[in-house]
């Protein structure tokens, strides 16, 4: 039976690496991928990726056990993700056409293990939703893709990006509105 996640961190804290090996394991795909949909560039994504896992290795004896793993895990990627977007912001622009992009991001499984032809059913208003994307503010920008891309609901998302609830629900709202507006605008 495989050892839990606090387990993990518990034999990881008294050296033992392939305890933190496994616990990576667990979650690089998914930091990849949201850092990937969050940046809209495959080498900021790995930049970001390699932040947070050394922010993760280095802060993982102050884990308190007071969250989830996942939690704390995705509250140092929100992090990671705001603080890079503001310091590098660069004007490329994400696009599912284009073939370095689309080909790296089908590299990372998705759980569900869709194809990439089922990601981007219409390569025109993949292109629309993410130039819509491109125009929400980092908050926005993340706490929609926690929400409707990753799935988590909005306690979890106001406790990885250490908010209120309330704070969460009005990005979520800001970014539905503007990217309706966007959309509109481009049709």
């Amino acid at each position: 039976m495989p050892l839990s996640d606090n387990e993990l961190i518990i034999n990881a804290n008294k050296g033992d690496v392939l305890a933190l090996e496994e616990l990576i394991y667990r979650y690089d795909k998914k930091v990849l991928r949201l850092a990937i949909k969050f940046t809209g560039d495959s080498d900021d994504a790995k930049d970001i990726y390699q932040e947070v896992f050394i922010r993760v290795y280095k802060s993982l004896g102050n884990f308190q056990f007071k969250s989830e793993f996942s939690t704390w895990l995705f509250r140092i990627t929100s992090n990671v993700c705001i603080t890079f977007k503001r310091k590098y912001s660069k004007h490329n622009h994400f696009s599912l056409n284009d073939e370095e992009n689309s080909a790296y991001v089908s590299t990372i499984p998705d759980d569900s293990e869709l194809s990439p032809e089922n990601l981007v059913v219409n390569s025109e208003y993949g292109s629309k939703i993410n130039e819509a994307l491109n125009t929400l503010s980092p908050n926005q920008k993340l706490s929609f893709l926690l929400k409707h891309l990753e799935g988590y609901k909005i306690r979890e998302i106001a406790e990885m990006m250490n908010c209120k609830e309330g704070t969460i629900k009005k990005y979520l709202f800001d970014a539905v509105r503007r990217l309706k507006i966007q959309l509109e605008k481009s049709h």
